[in-house]
C-alpha cells in the first residue's frame, strides 16, 4: 500500500527527523511515554515498520499519530489501526483529528490499542459526530511507570533448585507465548517471533519438563507486555521474578520501564508496585465502528466521558 506523505494536517516524518520529535515528547511524560518510546524501540530495533505523524503547527499543536497502530488487524492495512498522542490538558485539539479525512477513511473500523482515555473519549465523540459510529469492545489498562528504583532492590527469595529456572525466551516459545497472550487479536504472532529475535525476555522453565511456565518481554512501544503465567503454575512468586529481572535489563537497555494493567488484576498491581512502579493515568482500547450508534448508550458515554477528570497521575512518594 502506498504510503501518504502528508494528510490535511498531519505530515510524515522522515526518519531522520525523529529524534528531534523525541525531545518534544519527554516534555509530556508520563503521558507521551508509550508514543515515545515506540519511536526510540523503531529507532534501536525497527521491530515493526512504523510510519509516524506530526501536526502540521508541530510543535504548538504536539499531536502526533502513527501508523499502523498495532501489528494484526483483519486486514493489515496500514492505515487501519492508529495510535495517537495528544497531551490530556490540550484535548481541545483533537479537532485537526476529527477534519483530517486523508489519513482516515471515517466509513471504515479503526482499531487502537491502550491510548489515553481522554483521547479515546475524544475519538469516540468525532466518530459519533461525523458517521454516527462509537467504541466497542472497551477494554480499560492502567498505565503504571518505573518511578523508584531503590524498591526494584527487594529481595525475593530465589525459585526452589529442583522446581523452575529463568532463562531467555527462545523463538520456539512463540506458539505458548502467542496462545496466552490476552491480546492476540490486535498483536501478531509474526510480531513475537521478531521481538524474541531482537528484544530482552524472560521465561520460568519446569525444570521437570522444560515447559515455559510464565513470561514477560519487552514490546515494539518500549514497555514490557503483561507477563503471563499459566494457571497451573501460578501462586508460586514466578511473576515478581520475572518483572524484576526484565525491569533491570529495560532500564540498562535505557528505556522507562512501563506496563499495562487491568484495573481488576489486583494480583499485578501488588506485583508491579512492589518494585516501585506508579500509576501514571488510565487508557483504554478498542474498536471504533461507523453507522452504529444508539441514543439509549448515551448515559454510558456520558460516563466515560467524565472518567476524563480522574485521569490526573496519582503522586506518591517512593
Amino acid at each position: 500500500m502506498e504510503i501518504i506523505s502528508e494528510g490535511k494536517n498531519f505530515v510524515l516524518v522522515k526518519e531522520e527527523d525523529l529524534h528531534e520529535v523525541l525531545k518534544v515528547l519527554e516534555k509530556y511524560f508520563p503521558y507521551a511515554i508509550k508514543f515515545h518510546q515506540t519511536i526510540r524501540t523503531y529507532l534501536n530495533d525497527k521491530i515493526w515498520q512504523f510510519h509516524f505523524y506530526i501536526s502540521k503547527t508541530w510543535p504548538e499543536d504536539p499531536i502526533c499519530l502513527h501508523f499502523p497502530g498495532c501489528t494484526y488487524t483483519p486486514y493489515n492495512k496500514i492505515y487501519e489501526s492508529v495510535g495517537i498522542f495528544c497531551p490530556p490538558d490540550q484535548l481541545d485539539k483533537m479537532s485537526m483529528i476529527e477534519r483530517e479525512d486523508i489519513l482516515f477513511n471515517w466509513t471504515e473500523p479503526i482499531y487502537m490499542n491502550f491510548t489515553h482515555v481522554g483521547i479515546m473519549n475524544k475519538m469516540d465523540s468525532i466518530f459519533r459526530t461525523k458517521v454516527n459510529g462509537q467504541l466497542v469492545g472497551r477494554i480499560y489498562g492502567d498505565i503504571y511507570v518505573h518511578e523508584c528504583p531503590s524498591e526494584l532492590e527487594l529481595e525475593l527469595e530465589p525459585l526452589p533448585n529442583n522446581e523452575a529456572t529463568i532463562q531467555h525466551l527462545k523463538l520456539a516459545n512463540v506458539k505458548d507465548i502467542h496462545d496466552l497472550y490476552p491480546a492476540r487479536d490486535i498483536e501478531s504472532a509474526e510480531l513475537f517471533e521478531k521481538l524474541m529475535d531482537q528484544l530482552p525476555g524472560f521465561g520460568v522453565f519446569s525444570k521437570s519438563n522444560d515447559e515455559l511456565a510464565a513470561w514477560s518481554l519487552q514490546s515494539y512501544y518500549g514497555g514490557m507486555f503483561s507477563m503471563q503465567t499459566k494457571p497451573e503454575f501460578r501462586r508460586k512468586g514466578y511473576g515478581i521474578q520475572l518483572a524484576q529481572a526484565l525491569t533491570k535489563l529495560v532500564i540498562q537497555r535505557g528505556y522507562v520501564p512501563f506496563v499495562v494493567i487491568r484495573p481488576e488484576n489486583e494480583a499485578s498491581r501488588g506485583l508491579y508496585t512492589k518494585l516501585g512502579f506508579r500509576k501514571a493515568f488510565e487508557s483504554v482500547r478498542g474498536t471504533f465502528k461507523p453507522y452504529i450508534y444508539n441514543v439509549e448508550d448515551d448515559k454510558e458515554n456520558e460516563e466515560n466521558q467524565n472518567q476524563d477528570s480522574n485521569c490526573d497521575r496519582e503522586k506518591k512518594n517512593c
